[in-house]
């Protein structure tokens, strides 16, 4: 008898078309190698609050045999607390890259190109093709900040909506509030989404204006200032209508993205102010310190309102310098892009873990 071939499936034969044709998102890597300093996926380098990992333990100590609530109340509840808003103004979901697949979904259609800009979180464009979306990227200007003025003048003649995460992503230059309302105005037919993945660390957020503003939706996610990157919690902050869309969307996909350890977690993460602000401050000083060095060892460093900096040596490639560091165990991000090819990503650590990155470039630059 003729046994039957075990393996898994090596070829797409019984992919769909669209499976086929998708350009999926590539994540950082996450190797495992013995004392690797690991600065290139934004991560917070500091552990989540003492509250936090005692009300997840709390939560896995009773009623894990029962769904989770698939509002997230207690979540969306503390969300509205900390922001001024109502709960009804305030959606859930497994973190924020999982909101933004259903916002894309549900506001951005297949008729108009939705704007983004040129150089941004690569998520976006997956998304698109995900769904079906034409994307028209918008050039950032010469120094590699969105350029409002142009992106406003584009979008009043006509587009299926906005996305632009602020600070930006990989630059982590951000825009102050006027100007994202510059484009909440000239785009008042169509959503226009803001992404506040790193706003914690230097931003400005837009929160104040979703009142004023029924287009507006913000993202956010509890992944890096809240050191929750592991629980996988985001948020969105919209108008009642907007959230109602997006529960729509996640209850004809999920009824249950967030478990109850998660929401517990990211509820005692978001009251603990303190413990926020102690690690959010530090993670600034340590950026503003690693800026310096960087400048001294001859980089040319953007300016930076994330826990990340954006980098480029005029003499060095920035491919080989990333393959150099690695090779001594420090990881950083390089993105073989358009425009940024000869920068590096790299997030913010703890004071020792920089300055085992700036050992390392010193001896890579001084071979």
């Amino acid at each position: 008898m003729a046994m039957m071939d075990s393996s898994p499936l090596s070829t797409p034969a019984f992919w769909s078309p669209r499976a086929a044709a998708l350009a999926p998102y590539v994540p950082g890597e996450q190797p495992r190698i013995a004392g690797l300093v690991k600065l290139n996926t934004n991560e917070n380098p500091y552990p989540p609050s003492p509250r936090a990992i005692e009300a997840i333990g709390q939560a896995a100590a009773g009623g894990l045999e029962r769904y989770p609530d698939p509002e997230s109340t207690l979540l969306r509840e503390a969300v509205a607390r900390r922001h001024g808003l109502a709960p009804q103004q305030v959606f859930a979901g497994n973190g924020s890259d999982e909101v933004l697949a259903h916002a894309f979904y549900a506001f951005f259609s297949q008729d108009e190109a939705l704007l983004c800009p040129d150089v941004t979180y690569g998520f976006y464009r997956v998304y698109a093709q995900l769904h079906g979306i034409a994307v028209e990227p918008q050039p950032l200007d010469a120094a590699l900040r969105i350029d409002v003025d142009a992106l406003a003048a584009r979008a009043a003649r006509g587009c299926g909506g906005i996305v632009i995460a602020n600070p930006n992503a990989p630059t982590g230059i951000g825009l102050p509030l006027a100007r994202i309302e510059r484009l909440l105005v000239a785009c008042q037919r169509r959503v226009v989404l803001v992404d506040e993945a790193y706003v914690d660390f230097g931003g400005e957020s837009v929160l104040p204006l979703v009142e004023r503003h029924p287009n507006l939706l913000v993202v956010q996610t509890l992944s890096k200032s809240r050191s929750l990157a592991g629980l996988r919690v985001g948020f969105a902050c919209g108008q009642a209508p907007l959230i109602e869309a997006l529960t729509r969307v996640k209850n004809s996909f999920n009824s249950y993205p967030l478990d109850r350890l998660a929401v517990a977690g990211a509820v005692a993460a978001l009251e603990d102010e303190a413990w926020f602000r102690q690690t959010r401050d530090a993670v600034v000083d340590t950026r503003e310190g690693l800026a310096l060095q960087l400048e001294d060892l001859g980089f040319e460093v953007l300016p930076s309102q994330a826990n990340f900096v954006f980098a480029r040596h005029p003499g060095r490639d920035a491919a080989a310098l990333a393959a150099a560091l690695r090779e001594r165990a420090v990881l950083v991000r390089h993105f073989a892009q358009p425009r940024i090819a000869q920068y590096l990503r790299i997030s913010v650590g703890t004071r020792e873990q920089c300055m085992a990155l700036v050992a390392a470039l010193e001896e890579i630059l001084g071979a």
